[in-house]
């Protein structure tokens, strides 16, 4: 175990919560703005406009909708590129790119007998492509942002799904890319791992001692 991925709490885990975007699948605005656009400035605008705009995560929260996303992004884009806006704000997931890495390490914990759960910061959107995650059809749970109007790191959120699943949050790892949101975990009591790679991921399950 890194000692970027030390805990306050220790013990036994029965249980590892995933974040999704950067430990399930990849999320690369500028990546999805270039499926939408031919001219690498183009896509570069619209990916500042949209998923690099603050206004994004009001998006997560559940705060707006995606029209009302739309329309605060179009005032930062040419009128020419709103017909790009809107197939990429009505599109984007359906390019996003798995990590086989860490949707095999899921379905091999599930199998093993460990709880699996996703505590994810994503949009309402997310019901469009949850299935198309390998590792959802694995998930004993899960809690995303927007349905709830909690985010990462906000406490509260972690406690909402041990809450809702009757679990105890010290026999929990949470595991996301962000340190403030696995901080967040920690405040709520569950153990934190700063996820870089599945294979780091994996090998810090098993120096816990967890057997899959």
């Amino acid at each position: 175990m890194t000692k970027s991925n030390a805990s306050a709490a220790t013990g036994p885990i029965r249980n590892v919560v995933f974040d999704m975007g950067g430990v399930l699948m990849y999320f690369s605005g500028i990546e999805f703005a270039r499926k939408f656009t031919q001219d690498e400035k183009d896509a570069q605008a619209l990916d500042a406009a949209l998923f690099s705009n603050p206004s994004w995560a009001l998006l997560d929260s559940g705060t707006i909708d995606t029209d009302t996303m739309e329309r605060i992004a179009a005032v930062r884009l040419p009128e020419r590129l709103r017909p790009n806006l809107h197939e990429c704000i009505h599109g984007w997931y359906r390019h996003r790119r798995n990590i086989p890495g860490t949707n095999d390490l899921v379905a091999r914990l599930h199998d093993a007998g460990y709880g699996c759960y996703l505590l994810s910061n994503a949009g309402t959107n997310f019901m469009a492509f949850k299935d198309d995650i390998p590792a959802f059809a694995h998930m004993d749970g899960w809690v995303v942002s927007a349905f709830v109007r909690l985010m990462k790191p906000d406490p509260r959120i972690y406690r909402l799904l041990t809450d809702e699943y009757g679990l105890d949050p010290a026999e929990c790892l949470f595991v996301d890319d962000n340190a403030d949101n696995v901080r967040g975990a920690e405040v709520a009591g569950m153990q934190g791992h700063l996820f870089t790679t599945p294979e780091a991921l994996e090998e810090d399950l098993k120096a816990r001692g967890l057997s899959f």
